[in-house]
């Protein structure tokens, strides 16, 4: 393939020249270019809302590329070695969707970790696919999941040699990696795509010392979070794929089109087409300087007495073949402190906001974006929490994520009559809805999977910590749905 000249942007520049030119606008949005925009428009500026524009001859459309848009897709594509990529405006989500669409029809068998992200779970009700849940390794010490084995996925294809597809997290939302290059090599074996959820993979393409991409790894397609790690603004993603017997770029179009907006944010798309401008003309001294204020961070951490910032010792542990630095998870529960109330602490008391909390475990995330300044803000706040708490040496209070049973398809679930019942009433029956804390957005529940008294236990748990749940119709999750049979 002809190298793409990385220096250039074809989105932005015809924003710009559409800017520049003046174009007088009879079209939507209804804001026109900032003008009727109010209050909002001064505090955010002009340009924003004069690059805020609709699908139009000198812009493309998203629906079918064929100029600005598809020339900024292949540069993307080149630079994540990939043969195709396709811009996504409704974040990785729609990029899991479309990958299972694609790969499954109604009935289709798809092997897939349970730690999968809720778009997952929301692509089986809407392919009518089956799930054969894989479960992933935990690490009870630190409380968390971490990635699949190779020996489960073995073991899965060899139950379901008719699957369509093999899914993986590269990584998980706290830096664990699988095996995916030995795990594509079986998948592709067993005549099974491999499809590869990266939201938290973006930068993983600019570093030697971090693990493999996705596509470097063999994958067949991939949905990548270039808003999470890459420099894009929130809900930007990419839809990477590698063209072959089984993947077809226009195929790809058509299904992300079944879910796709006819009026995609051009303020998103441009800011994609910067992004892999940026990453790719600076992306190794990018990604390298986050690298090293990650490292910098946990090594200090590891200095507090009564704090774990967990890293690349953990490779070779079950689940982890190798894991992303630039997430700095922090085990806190020797400070007799839950990961939920820590979060608490640094907002309210040290104005610091971290990514993610859960029982035992706080996460930043670390990119190109931090500044050493923040970071040691971080390290002393959490220098301070430390000094006032002292170790408690508190043990683990055995909340782990739940191994769960499917009764139901989650399709049949979703589409089944209900009832709904108080949640500790639940044990036993099936449920109808999925509750997840969020982030980071993996069920504890699916529908048509069996309620447990250990569901219910760490439900309860986490509604006591006052994490953030979402799922069920009832905004509280005093109730759920289930299954009426």
């Amino acid at each position: 393939m002809e190298k793409l000249d990385q220096n250039t942007a074809p989105l932005f520049e015809a924003l710009k020249k559409n800017v520049e030119d003046g174009v007088i606008p009879f079209h939507v949005p209804g804001h026109k270019k900032g003008k009727g925009a109010g209050e909002l428009v001064e505090y955010l500026g002009e340009k924003v809302f004069q690059i805020d524009l609709n699908g139009m001859e000198d812009l493309d459309n998203i629906c079918n590329p064929i100029s600005v848009i598809k020339q900024a897709e292949k540069l993307l594509a080149q630079l994540y070695g990939a043969d195709d990529s396709f811009f996504l405006v409704n974040g990785t989500t729609q990029g899991v969707q479309a990958m299972i669409l694609y790969a499954c029809g109604p009935g289709d068998e798809i092997i897939i970790p349970r730690n999968a992200h809720k778009s997952a779970i929301g692509a089986m009700i809407l392919s009518g696919a089956i799930p054969v849940y894989v479960q992933p390794e935990i690490n009870y010490d630190l409380g968390i999941a971490m990635g699949m084995s190779v020996d489960s996925v073995k073991e899965a294809i060899k139950n379901h040699p008719r699957a369509k597809a093999v899914f993986v997290i590269n990584p998980t939302y706290y830096g664990a990696v699988s095996n995916l290059k030995e795990i594509c090599r079986i998948a592709h074996q067993n005549n099974m795509l491999v499809l590869a959820d990266e939201a938290h993979g973006a930068h993983l393409p600019f570093s030697d010392e971090l693990p493999m991409s996705a596509m470097e790894a063999g994958a067949d397609m991939s949905a990548v979070s270039l808003h999470k790690t890459g420099g894009s603004m929130t809900q930007s993603s990419a839809l990477f794929i590698r063209e072959s017997d089984k993947v077809s770029s226009n195929r790809v179009k058509s299904v992300l089109n079944l879910t796709q907006t006819t009026s995609a944010s051009y303020v998103l798309m441009v800011s994609i087409d910067m992004a892999r401008k940026q990453l790719a003309l600076r992306g190794r001294e990018l990604v390298s300087k986050a690298l090293e204020l990650a490292r910098y961070a946990r090594e200090k951490i590891n200095e507090i007495e009564g704090l774990y910032a967990f890293g690349k010792e953990l490779v070779g542990s079950p689940g982890v073949y190798d894991f992303d630095e630039t997430k700095l998870s922090i085990y806190v529960r020797q400070l007799g402190m839950s990961g939920y109330e820590m979060e608490s602490v640094l907002r309210k008391e040290y104005n610091i906001q971290i990514e993610l909390s859960d029982f035992y475990n706080i996460m930043a995330i670390i990119t190109f974006g931090d500044e050493k300044e923040d970071i040691d803000r971080l390290i002393e706040a959490l220098k301070d929490i430390a000094r006032k708490r002292g170790v408690k040496n508190k043990p683990n209070c055995n909340l782990v994520p739940c191994k769960t049973e499917m009764i139901v398809r989650p399709r049949d679930a979703f589409y089944s009559p209900k009832r709904s019942v108080r949640l500790e009433e639940a044990v036993g029956e099936i449920s109808g809805e999925m509750i997840m804390a969020y982030p980071p957005g993996i069920p504890v529940i699916c529908p048509g999977e069996r309620i447990t008294h250990e569901v219910v236990e760490y439900v309860q748990a986490l509604k006591k910590e006052e994490t953030q749940l979402q799922g069920t119709e009832d905004p509280f999750i005093n109730y759920i749905k289930v299954l009426d049979i």
